[in-house]
């Protein structure tokens, strides 16, 4: 087979390129330049700089070839900005899912069938089983690497096309034996972070560079409106929260958390932890892997990206999904909500926010 495999200039990518060469496939490689290339990418970023010398090292000394699409003003658009206006919107975004469905899965599948190739492999750590009604996507071998939850808008055709050969491995220093056994520079290299365009590790100060009408303090209030407490940035506040609320933390011997936050007023909304969990919520943008029957599914649900899946059952609404939950939780908006039956993803959309009513 002809296989495009994206590489980012990690040892994920280097080791999936190496392994479908040593199995007779021709391998072309191609990597995005998600930032100016004249400069020196941070540590931890990945698809810049050294990044892209690197996958191109090992594209020279296995003898593919490799190609360099640039995609730093579309990262920047459907990545970046939207991160930050998620924030802006009061959601707690998921940023690598944008990247995966925007210029990874977007431009590199188009660029794969152009040069005619008949798959695309990723280093992601995702199984991709035949299943007796076409491909299906699972949890890989390693727990602990699991990227499931991010890929859960891979839609059914794309599944048909990509190919996910690190999913079977036990772990990552076997992936690094690989490497090794390959003779590949970047054997050692360091993990990307999963947030690789801040800069400093912080997100806070992105967002209120690119939306200033958030930065300063601001005021934290209970549901009924009343003025509890000050807060130095609403960008430090996500739902579901209990830090950060200083003499706020407990009112009237209640445990307090937060249940919603406004940027535009910079206010920080809170209420009882014990009686804020809901049992009911609604997601959007719903890809579905399965054909969901109209009752609804029962499954688990995964609504973090590192928390143990809850059982639920979901069904399938005109704009998007209903998921019921058999235990109480706190979704925050604007994260993912995965729908799996044992190792198998059944499809996912993103969590709304639920109109507040608090005062003014």
């Amino acid at each position: 087979m002809r296989i495009l495999v994206a590489m980012s200039g990690g040892v994920d990518s280097s080791v999936v390129a190496a392994r479908l060469l040593e199995e007779g496939h021709e391998v072309v490689g191609a990597t995005l330049q998600l930032y100016d290339s004249r400069g020196a990418a941070k540590k931890g970023a990945c698809c810049a700089g050294q990044d892209i010398r690197d996958a191109r090292a090992v594209a020279d000394l296995l003898g593919f070839p490799h190609y360099v699409i640039d995609a730093e003003r579309r990262f920047k658009d459907s990545v970046i900005e939207r991160f930050a206006d998620a924030y802006a919107s009061g959601e707690t975004p998921v940023p690598c899912v944008a990247c995966n469905q925007g210029v990874k899965f977007t431009d590199l599948l188009g660029l794969a069938r152009e040069i005619g190739a008949d798959a695309m492999a990723t280093g992601h750590y995702v199984r991709r089983v035949e299943g007796p009604d076409g491909a299906e996507l699972h949890r890989p071998c390693d727990e602990d690497r699991d990227q499931s939850w991010f890929l859960f808008a891979t839609t059914r055709d794309q599944l048909e096309f990509l190919r996910f050969p690190l999913g079977d491995m036990p772990d990552k220093a076997a992936v690094r034996k690989e490497a090794e056994r390959f003779g590949l520079v970047v054997a050692g290299k360091p993990d990307s972070q999963d947030l690789c365009f801040v800069s400093d590790g912080s997100y806070v100060d992105l967002v209120e560079k690119m939306h200033p009408e958030m930065t300063g303090p601001g005021e934290i209030v209970d549901q009924q409106g009343r003025i509890v407490g000050q807060h130095e940035g609403v960008m430090r506040f996500t739902v579901g929260q209990s830090k950060k609320l200083g003499n706020a933390a407990r009112l009237n011997g209640e445990r307090q958390m937060v249940v919603g936050v406004e940027p535009g007023r910079r206010r920080v909304i809170i209420g009882p932890r014990e009686k804020s969990f809901v049992t009911a919520l609604s997601v959007r943008d719903v890809n579905w892997l399965v054909d969901a029957p109209p009752e609804g599914l029962v499954c688990r649900v995964q609504m973090r990206a590192r928390e143990e899946p809850r059982a639920a059952r979901v069904v399938p609404t005109p704009n998007g999904a209903m998921v019921y939950l058999e235990e109480p939780a706190m979704p925050a908006p604007g994260q993912a909500c995965v729908f799996y039956q044992g190792t198998r993803i059944l499809g996912g959309g993103f969590i709304r926010r639920m109109e507040e009513t608090v005062p003014a």
